[in-house]
């Protein structure tokens, strides 16, 4: 019984308590046949869950769209970029044809690469989880596909609802409603909040700037916008989440979504169950204080499971608690010399068929949460009927008025054998023993003479309300400790979550000794600990008067003979109180809960198919110690997505100066829209995806969670940002203005070409070239093709800017590669932190050089974005342009360390006084 029990969890599942269906009339359990008493059984329908038919196709990419974490592109229509298109050719510019479309088309692809990208990644986690839910089939009693048969004798139950139609099935519907219904994440919050920011910023920057010159200007002003906008962004977080979730599932953790991944990174507090979760769910009886006779016969037969033999192995099934009765019925054998009768069988269960045989089992009362006991009434071969309970120690000897002794012979029981039996469960229960009591009763009453739902007596087994009152006057027997290990792993685990400011809390239905004991054994409590504040059951729990200051103490917490709907009041009040909740769950009735909560954790083993539904993480192996490496592997991704994220907003930052600087100066654009989006979808891209495979900090686990409303952007990486953003955009302004006006810089000859040198005057008053007098240029050369300007000198400063705009762009894309080092650490060094402890970045750098290469030196990509190829001179003064942004970033990383430093010593002297 105790944690997590449930009607489903003990045997086939009976009819809907509240539809006032019959307890199953049953012979022992056996697999069912196809019913054949009734020549005309009414069908009720499959009695399964509804499956829901999932969105289209269509539907799953549109969803990308509303739900990423990034919602910065739709706020930017691709078709503003065909209206420019459509600007250019009517104007007649440069470029050609088609080509004026690759902008727009080229932000399209990436769209749908992008929301490609996440419906494959939520499709493959949903596949996985799929395969769980096959090699789990069958476990799951409630949801075994079948048709359910008025008349039926065997397995079958009188019942007037099936499937969608039970409680359960209602529960389902619930469900599946509450998960069209998804809070976004702290980081999307962010991110939208961002996104929106930016949209209003760079909508009054490009206003001013088209304001400037509302003819020419009105392109810049699109660039721009082009150029704020971390188009690439969705993509690379996407990818970095989809990581996150392969490398997840290689522990055992499968996440159904992709933004629980990063929410993993920022939990507080979980909540734990402890059989199967803490423990190892390996059941075995250890200590038996009763007659041992009544005790094997009412284990073995008031009992749903199966133990068989599978070659070297024996295999259980149902219930591990009733499965390690089924052993202790084996291992203690039969009366006198009845062994010597079932000496020759090859059956597992030897013992548990006599008695089974001895006891036929003609009616079940299920177990429910009230009472906290199962029974069964039983024919023995005299004809005479006898009822069978277990369940928890406490209720049954409630609800029993007599004690059968050792010798057999049974007596009233008084207050002093109470207390003795209750001494005994004490002992047991603190030796973190799971004890289980037992009863009968042979006066039966209107029962005595039961065989079936003709019986006149079979109305009163409709109502489970009765079968207290059924189960009352019973002659207790004894108990039994069963002992489940906790897991090996578990004591660890439970450790590092102290280590990084994780609180645990465990929500248990076990008896709250045994529950104690356990939680002193695995490290939630110490040996020693005063816990008298720590350790409520559930009921005492409702009834405190401040629940959540009880919920904000330091340390772990125990809540034992905990119901599913104290379940649900914790993670309310832990939520209301700011807390990022992590909850477990196996049963139907613990799907609510689950949804509540931040993430949702379902077993894979144990968990019914409702519960997974419900979740956001299938655990495939069940294990506590998984739920923490999945929680430091989503602190590891989501410390790697801010260093992307940093790093493509400062690009961005960086490209926003330079097409601001070339406004304000005047000077011919030295970017266009199509060379930024080059940029930002796909040079940027392989070092910010490579920069999610950043190891993680050897102390990640060390440091306490992030408060969900931390700025993803603090002031001093604000500034940062602006001062390398700055220096980005004078850069690549610089070398344009340094072609056209210097014929060497650092020592670098630049007039090899033959192109012309002008002033700084000239180049910024450009648009008035046609009314200078003898304004003449030259020639030059940029790899195999000559520009000449005889006829028009003043295209100098349009087509002739092809080699300025190659260098600008040179430089832009080699800052952005080592601002990508920069980024391998928000304040450490690269002399303490080197490249290639991430050798992914460096492949990505070289992965990116060589498509700018490409673009380069392949003549038609050359044509279509408006570059040239470059000398080796060329060459040296854009590495000798964009080098010096490490050193500033060193300069800067050196400062935020020293405040660092700073303000831990003002805080740890700050407690000293106090």
């Amino acid at each position: 019984m105790g944690e997590g029990a449930k009607i489903s969890d003990l045997s086939p599942p009976g009819p809907d308590p509240s539809l006032n269906a019959s307890p199953r009339s049953t012979s022992p359990p056996t697999a069912a046949s196809p019913p054949e008493t009734s020549p005309a059984p009414e069908y009720h329908g499959w009695n399964e869950s509804e499956k829901h038919s999932g969105p289209s196709v269509f539907q799953l990419v549109l969803d990308q769209f509303n739900a990423h974490p990034v919602r910065i592109l739709p706020r930017r229509p691709p078709f503003v970029s065909f209206a420019l298109a459509w600007n250019q050719r009517r104007r007649g510019r440069e470029t050609p044809g088609i080509t004026a479309f690759v902008e727009p088309l080229v932000i399209f692809l990436i769209l749908m690469v992008n929301a490609v990208v996440g419906v494959w990644q939520e499709s493959n986690a949903e596949k996985a989880l799929e395969a769980v839910k096959g090699d789990q089939s069958g476990k799951s009693a409630w949801s075994s596909r079948g048709p359910v048969v008025n008349g039926a004798a065997c397995l079958a139950c009188v019942t007037s609802r099936t499937g969608m139609n039970t409680e359960i099935g209602k529960i389902h519907s619930q469900i599946h409603e509450a998960s069209q219904e998804e809070d976004d994440t702290p980081l999307k919050k962010k991110l939208n909040e961002f996104g929106e920011t930016l949209t209003a910023i760079i909508g009054v920057i490009c206003a001013l700037v088209w304001l400037i010159n509302c003819t020419y200007y009105f392109e810049i002003a699109v660039a721009l916008a082009v150029a704020a906008i971390p188009e690439g962004l969705p993509a690379v977080i996407t990818t970095c989440l989809a990581l996150g979730t392969r490398k997840m599932a290689q522990k055992n953790a499968l996440v159904r979504k992709l933004p629980s991944v990063e929410t993993l990174g920022c939990t507080t507090v979980i909540c734990s169950d402890k059989t199967g979760t803490l423990t190892t769910n390996q059941m075995s009886a250890v200590k038996l204080v009763a007659w041992e006779g009544m005790i094997a016969k009412i284990a073995s037969v008031c009992n749903d499971a199966n133990v068989t033999s599978s070659g070297n192995q024996f295999v259980a099934s149902g219930m591990p608690t009733e499965a390690a009765l089924k052993v202790l019925v084996e291992k203690m054998g039969l009366p006198g010399d009845t062994n010597n009768s079932i000496s020759g069988s090859a059956e597992a269960l030897k013992c548990c068929q006599w008695w089974n045989d001895v006891a036929r089992r003609v009616a079940t009362l299920e177990f429910d949460r009230t009472r906290k006991s199962m029974g069964v009434i039983v024919r023995s071969k005299p004809g005479n009927n006898s009822l069978f309970v277990k369940g928890a120690v406490e209720n049954l000897l409630e609800r029993s008025s007599y004690i059968q002794l050792l010798d057999g012979s049974v007596v009233q029981l008084d207050e002093n054998s109470k207390g003795l039996i209750l001494e005994s469960l004490h002992e047991m229960s603190t030796g973190a023993l799971r004890c289980l009591g037992f009863a009968y009763k042979e006066d039966l009453s209107e029962f005595s003479t039961y065989d079936g739902e003709d019986h006149p007596a079979h109305k009163l087994l409709l109502d489970p309300s009765n079968y207290s009152s059924i189960e009352s006057d019973l002659i207790f027997v004894g108990l039994v400790g069963l002992r489940d290990p906790p897991r090996a792993e578990v004591h660890k685990a439970i450790e590092d979550c102290r280590a990084a400011g994780i609180k645990v809390m465990v929500i248990t239905g076990d008896n709250k000794d045994t529950a104690e004991a356990i939680c002193r054994e695995i490290g939630v409590f110490t040996p020693h600990e005063d816990i008298s504040l720590k350790s409520f059951t559930g009921r005492e729990f409702m009834a405190l008067p401040d629940k959540k200051l009880q919920l904000r103490q330091q340390g772990g917490l125990l809540f034992s003979r905990a119901e599913p709907k104290h379940k649900q009041e914790i993670v309310r009040l832990l939520k209301e109180d700011g807390e990022v909740v992590a909850m477990t769950g196996d049963g139907v009735n613990d799907a609510p809960a689950l949804k509540l909560a931040d993430i949702g954790i379902a077993m894979g083993i144990a968990g019914t198919e409702v519960a997974k539904e419900a979740s956001d993480m299938v655990l495939a192996d069940d294990n506590f110690s998984t739920i923490v490496a999945a929680v430091g592997e989503g602190r590891s991704i989501y410390n790697n997505m801010k260093a992307f994220i940093r790093y493509m907003i400062s690009s961005n930052i960086g490209e926003v100066a330079c097409i601001f600087l070339t406004a304000a100066l005047g000077i011919p654009e030295g970017l266009i829209p199509v060379q930024l989006l080059w940029v930002n979808l796909v040079t940027d891209g392989p070092p910010a995806t490579a920069l999610g495979f950043n190891p993680p900090d050897k102390d990640i686990m060390k440091k306490p969670p992030r408060r969900s409303d931390d700025s993803l952007i603090t002031a001093w990486i604000l500034f940062r940002y602006l001062v390398i953003g700055l220096y980005v955009g004078i850069a690549t302004v610089g070398v344009f203005i340094i072609w056209y006006t210097q014929s060497s810089f650092l020592g670098i000859n630049l007039t090899n070409d033959g192109h012309t040198l002008v002033t700084y005057s000239q180049l910024s008053n450009w648009g008035q070239c046609s009314s200078w007098d003898n304004f003449k240029v030259n020639p030059f050369t940029a790899g195999n093709q000559t520009f000449s300007f005889d006829s028009s000198p003043c295209d100098y400063f349009q087509t002739g800017k092809i080699k300025a705009m190659t260098l600008s762009l040179s430089v832009l894309v080699a800052i952005e590669m080592f601002n990508s080092l920069n980024a391998l650490s928000e304040d450490g060094s690269l002399l303490s932190m080197p490249p290639w402890v991430n050798p992914w970045l460096l492949v990505a750098m070289s992965v990116s050089f060589g498509l700018h290469f490409l673009i380069l030196y392949v003549p038609f990509l050359a044509r279509v974005f408006g570059i040239v190829p470059l000398s080796l001179n060329e060459w040296l003064l854009v590495l000798a342009v964009a080098f010096p942004v490490i050193l500033i970033d060193e300069v800067l990383k050196l400062v935020g360390r020293c405040m660092s430093s700073s303000e831990g010593a003002r805080i740890s002297q700050k407690r000293k006084d106090e």
